[in-house]
């Protein structure tokens, strides 16, 4: 399972697809140049219950941490797992 990542100036995302379908996705929007703000996580019926949700956070986590940025999760899924797990909790 591969995690992809696209961003333009203002948003960004990971996700991950299978079989041609998008079946996981988390969405950020960069808030300056120091912080990204992760607004929304989504784990299509055919993903539940794998981890994918907290996989994209992890990801969302070491992309903050190699571009030396902060991240503000408005996402209730994102934060229940940032604030869950100390070894994220770095990049608040």
């Amino acid at each position: 399972m591969e995690i992809q990542h696209r961003s333009t100036e203002s948003k960004g995302e990971f996700f991950i697809e299978k079989d041609g379908k998008r079946i996981a996705e988390m969405t950020y929007s960069k808030a300056g140049e120091t912080k990204i703000i992760i607004d929304h996580t989504e784990v299509s019926d055919a993903g539940r219950g794998k981890g994918y949700g907290k996989q994209l956070v992890k990801k969302g986590v070491e992309f903050a941490r190699e571009n030396d940025l902060k991240i503000m999760p408005l996402c209730p899924f994102a934060k229940a797992i940032i604030h869950k797990n100390p070894e994220f909790q770095d990049v608040l």
